[in-house]
């Protein structure tokens, strides 16, 4: 009878000790489910077992964390690896350490229909494959309304002309307190893509159900005509529900098909092409009477505003105008603002003028043809033409107005009327006045700009690690962004600029132009910004980019980095007051 009991207890033993010795050489794959629909988030468990050799030697230093893993890489790209963690324990068998270790993945698939986990290896072991089926949509008894988090897109139109902006709006909608969230943004290949100013956070109720909702606006101008067809918006991330328990969020939507239509056949050959919702055009300066004197200063400011264009898509103003009339322009401003409704296009041309003959004259009318994109018809920005009377004693012919272009500075020589001999005429007095006057301000603001270069000098302090970094990440970004041509670049050189030097004041790139003096750079940004909307050849873009490029190469190794204030921050995806 013992020597039975004896027998079966040996039996036993083998084979507790064969199943151990063939866990150890098992590795088990176990997904949480087979049919999932997309948007949602796949638990895949991985089980396996190792001998772990620990003795004195290694007791105290031994880390569990070192262990292999198994090729989970190989899941890849079928599914996107949100995260992984794992959980060991440890038990003695036959006098030997046997470790049972088990991996938790969140995988998120990246495509509909049969989808497969191939073999997974680890040391000597390997899995069986599983196949995943995943259905398009949401599930039938699941709106998306009660959803943990979904992305809802809108456009505010159904077609568009080429260049035309269209306005698209993304609504993130999540519950919970967010701990990560990662919200990609519109990209084409074709197409220039401005934000319209930081995202809005609000709370909305959806079936009884509040949610917190991130919502963010761009600009969009396709730049061929066809199809625009934008890459999907995905958001992922984590929160935590009212039991303390973490969520994985994801979602991903895209928005219908834009068609996009040519330049229509009725509009102006030779023309620049302008859509947009309202183009106006004004003046300003101009004395309300008929009469003007030779030798009078006057300051025309004519201005040309658009909404639904960029600055840099608006034409130069002519600057036609009589021979009795001598004109002295300043560069033009361009500039544009962001409204929660697109873009807001404002260029500026101030422009001195002096009468020099008298007689009748007229200042001729400016007239703009541009494309009402509201009534879908062909309009014109009209400044009407003025008629002026120039008196004068002394006054005869003067040579005609010198027309400079956006990059020059004044020109043309005075004009000296012809006088009887002994007489000192009063144009003389006036050039002679205004030449002392203009050298005097000339030196007093080189005076000023050199006190202020000496005063930007960096000290002795050694820069600090964190700002070289930020500062060489801007500049990286900035050079990125002029490779491959994106609108964002006057902010990415505007926000380098203040990275670079600090204690220096940068409302515009035309600071930057101005402290550095460098003519290579503002020509090379011109070029740059005009053949981004101005339809130029590929060519002619790359070789606007490649100089750019090198003159922001050639701009940072000449100039000492400034580390006297730190870099700020970018804004966080989501504020703290989502979280709490």
């Amino acid at each position: 009878m013992v020597t039975r009991v004896l027998s079966l207890a040996a039996t036993l033993i083998l084979l507790f000790l064969s199943a151990v010795s063939h866990a150890a050489d098992r590795l088990v794959v176990e997904p949480d489910r087979t049919q999932l629909y997309e948007g949602e988030v796949l638990t895949l468990t991985v089980k396996g077992s190792m001998k772990i050799d620990i003795n004195l030697s290694n007791l105290f230093s031994f880390d569990l964390s070192q262990l292999p893993s198994p090729d989970i890489e190989k899941v890849e790209p079928d599914f996107e690896i949100l995260a992984r963690n794992q959980r060991y324990s440890v038990q003695t068998v036959n006098n030997e350490m046997v470790g049972e270790i088990t991996w938790t993945y969140q995988l998120a698939p990246t495509s509909t229909g049969t989808l497969t986990i191939p073999e997974l290896t680890f040391k000597d072991s390997v899995s069986d494959p599983v196949d995943i089926e995943v259905i398009s949509g949401t599930p039938p008894d699941q709106p998306a309304a009660s959803r943990d988090s979904f992305i809802e897109l809108s456009a505010d139109k159904a077609e568009v002309y080429v260049q035309e902006q269209l306005v698209l709006t993304i609504q993130l909608f999540f519950s919970g307190n967010l701990i990560r969230g990662e919200l990609s943004e519109p990209e084409h290949p074709d197409a220039i893509i401005e934000s319209l100013g930081k995202q809005r956070e609000f709370t909305r109720y959806r079936d009884g159900i509040r949610y917190r909702v991130v919502e963010r606006r761009y600009a969009i101008f396709p730049q061929t005509p066809g199809t625009l067809s934008l890459e999907p918006i995905r958001f992922e991330g984590q929160a935590r529900d009212a039991s303390g328990q973490l969520r994985f969020l994801r979602d991903r939507q895209q928005l219908y098909d834009v068609p996009v239509k040519p330049v229509p056949a009725g509009y102006p050959d030779n023309q620049p092409w302008l859509p947009a919702r309202s183009l106006t055009l004004s003046d300003e300066g101009l004395p309300s009477t008929q009469e003007l004197a030779v030798g009078s200063n006057l300051s025309r400011k004519v201005t040309l505003q658009a909404l639904g264009l960029p600055a840099e898509a608006l034409p130069p103003i002519s600057r036609e105008l009589p021979d009795a009339i001598r004109s002295y322009p300043e560069q033009p401003l361009r500039n544009t603002e962001t409204t929660p409704e697109g873009l807001r296009a404002t260029l500026q041309q101030v422009t001195a003028l002096v009468p020099v003959q008298a007689g009748e004259t007229t200042l001729p009318a400016l007239r703009i043809p541009w494309w009402n994109t509201d009534t879908d018809q062909l309009e014109h920005a009209v400044l009407p033409e003025r008629r002026f009377r120039i008196t004068g004693d002394n006054a005869t012919s003067a040579p005609p107005a010198q027309i400079t272009d956006d990059s020059a500075g004044p020109t043309g020589s005075p004009v000296t009327p012809e006088t009887t001999e002994g007489s000192e005429p009063y144009g003389n007095r006036l050039w002679l006045w205004a030449t002392v006057v203009f050298a005097a301000l000339w030196l007093l603001t080189l005076a000023l700009w050199w006190r202020a270069r000496q005063t930007s000098a960096p000290g002795s302090k050694e820069p600090v690690d964190g700002g070289i970094d930020n500062e060489r990440e801007a500049f990286e970004a900035l050079q990125a962004a002029v490779k491959r041509g994106s609108g964002e670049t006057s902010t990415l050189l505007l926000r380098w600029a203040r990275l670079r030097f600090p204690r220096l004041s940068f409302d515009s790139v035309s600071d930057l132009f101005k402290l550095t003096e460098d003519r290579a750079l503002k020509t090379a940004f011109d070029r740059f910004q005009a053949g981004l909307y101005s339809g130029q050849h590929h060519t002619h873009e790359e070789n606007a980019r490649q100089q750019l490029q090198q003159a922001l190469d050639s701009l940072r190794r000449n100039t000492a980095w400034d580390n006297e204030a730190s870099s700020p921050d970018l804004p966080p995806l989501y504020p703290a007051s989502l979280s709490r």
